[in-house]
């Protein structure tokens, strides 16, 4: 009897994690379908697990069992392909830096999670870190007004507080040639578009962003999320000088939206080949996936990508730290007609 629940309860578990495999690549935008996109290693290591368990309680040569057992190997194999990209094992899309000159851009994003009291430690973080610039996300006036006193460091800076968990401030060190604060696809999210005019860099063109989740509290689809994505992607592309894209996508790094941005941006991850960098959730280790992002032009090498430690918020801060050397070996991906298409019609839609 106890070797019958175990399989009955083997083959259930084994369909939920072939089912959540294989459901993000519908092309549809409703939460059900995209929130599987997130925990890809974690069904990577649930399918792994399963996988061993199986042997172990016994196929006993029931064609049901090995089907189960078969599909599930499948499944394994085709999240490793999907991983793969996101561990060290794989070749780096941003190379490292080799000068370690004065072109080095620094720059940091931090989701403080509007409820998150815990103001102290964010701006001790600031503090050590010192970045070139900094974007803070989901901050309200009482988070602009306690970190007003960065003005004196970071003299020019664009404030949005917002009461909706969308407010952003932005601080920087770098001169601003101009700016403009945009409302791409919802008129309560701002976005953020920065001409930096720095003496060592030149010109340097950077959005912040923070569209909104597919969750069915606040949008259903992730049309609109998609949208402001792949909008800048767009943006992005006509343009030949240097270029970074951050904030909190509320998008993971290897998503098909995020992949098809990079392809019609020509924007590169700096993740890849590295690791996964995850900044998503906090507060569960289990649950922990990459949400925040830093993508840069093709005129940037690595010097450091580094998560930070604990703030108080639902994220952990990240930083980046470039140096300007358009002359390197990174290799982008490319976008087909079919999925320029595809890309004009998910922004037709918003």
């Amino acid at each position: 009897m106890d070797d019958i629940i175990m399989h009955v309860f083997l083959l259930i578990l084994s369909c939920i994690l072939i089912l959540a495999t294989f459901i993000p690549a519908v092309k549809k935008d409703h939460w059900t379908f995209r929130v599987f996109d997130y925990p890809r290693f974690q069904k990577l290591l649930l399918c792994l697990t399963v996988l061993i368990l199986w042997p172990v309680i016994g196929l006993d040569n029931v064609i049901l069992y090995w089907t189960f057992f078969i599909l599930l190997g499948f499944s394994t194999v085709f999240l490793m392909y999907q991983v793969f990209p996101f561990t060290v094992f794989s070749k780096k899309m941003v190379q490292d830096s080799k000068y370690k000159g004065n072109k080095m851009l620094s720059v940091m994003v931090i989701n403080v999670y509007q409820h998150n009291d815990s103001y102290q430690k964010v701006i001790n973080l600031i503090n050590e870190e010192q970045p070139d610039l900094f974007v803070l996300v989901e901050t309200d006036q009482k988070w602009a007004d306690q970190i007003s006193h960065f003005k004196s460091d970071f003299p020019y800076h664009i404030e949005i507080p917002k009461d909706n968990t969308y407010g952003m401030l932005f601080y920087s060190k770098i001169k601003v040639k101009s700016h403009s604060v945009r409302y791409l696809v919802e008129e309560d999210v701002p976005s953020i578009e920065v001409v930096l005019d720095c003496d060592e860099l030149g010109e340097v063109t950077l959005f912040a962003l923070h569209p909104a989740p597919p969750v069915p509290s606040e949008n259903p689809q992730s049309t609109e999320r998609d949208a402001e994505i792949l909008l800048v992607g767009k943006m992005v592309a006509k343009m030949n000088s240097p270029v970074l894209v951050l904030g909190d996508l509320n998008d993971v790094g290897w998503s098909y939206t995020s992949e098809l941005f990079l392809k019609i941006s020509g924007m590169l991850d700096p993740r890849r080949g590295r690791g996964m960098f995850n900044t998503f959730h906090a507060k569960y280790f289990f649950m922990r996936w990459p949400l925040d992002h830093i993508f840069v032009s093709r005129h940037f090498t690595l010097q450091k990508l580094k998560v930070h430690r604990y703030v108080g918020s639902d994220h952990f801060p990240i930083s980046g730290y470039f140096t300007l050397d358009p002359d390197n070996n990174n290799k982008g991906l490319k976008a087909t007609l079919s999925e320029k298409l595809e890309a004009k019609e998910k922004i037709r839609k918003a």
